[in-house]
């Protein structure tokens, strides 16, 4: 269910359980912490999904199981954000719930028109992941960030790029070429000058 494609010094990592809207179960977080952990060669990592949705965040019955509050899922942010190269998560559709801790330890976010984005976590009972509420915020504001996370609003792709929360719209036919050619620079430069200026955009 987490399909892993290398293309020279590029990782694309696709969520592939697109009958259930890309939920992630336990064992898909598990590979894909073991994923980003042995990615730290690759020049550029691509974060995708398969069908009309990102992820919807947690499987429901493992949600029900414990998995809302699992360490996996701050594992897996910790992970992304820990790479030395390009991260990009190209979201083919919306966005929701935990699955919005990868996509904002991502360095770059791209998505289709008809994406939207949500965090119902207050509304199940649970609190973020630790890093998701400060990530967040550095995005789009700690206002806004309420407005997401204290205000349940469900926000389309047009404002979630006005807000700073993703850096393009893009036709969902061509998520996945541009997310190639977003890479394309850093994978060309020397890798100390890349990784160099990725520390000091920090």
């Amino acid at each position: 269910m987490i399909d892993v494609d290398r293309e020279g010094d590029v990782w694309t990592v696709t969520l592939n359980r697109p009958d259930k809207a890309n939920a992630l179960t336990a064992e898909m977080l598990g590979q894909l912490v073991e994923t980003m952990r042995a990615a730290q060669e690759a020049r550029a990592v691509i974060l995708t999904g398969k069908g009309k949705i990102f992820s919807a965040g947690a499987d429901l019955e493992a949600a029900r199981a414990g998995l809302a509050t699992s360490p996996l899922w701050e594992d897996l942010s910790g992970a992304i954000a820990g790479l030395p190269g390009l991260t990009v998560a190209a979201l083919n559709g919306t966005l929701a719930g935990g699955a919005f801790g990868m996509a904002l330890a991502c360095d770059l976010r791209i998505a289709p028109p008809h994406a939207t984005f949500f965090y119902p976590v207050m509304q199940l009972g649970f609190l973020p992941q630790p890093s998701d509420p400060g990530r967040m915020a550095a995005l789009i504001g700690p206002a806004r960030t309420r407005l997401l996370l204290m205000g349940a609003q469900k926000i389309d792709a047009e404002t979630a790029l006005s807000f700073g929360l993703i850096d393009r719209i893009v036709p969902a036919d061509r998520i996945a070429a541009e997310a190639v050619d977003l890479v394309q620079a850093t994978v060309a430069a020397p890798r100390d000058v890349a990784t160099g200026i990725k520390e000091l955009c920090h």
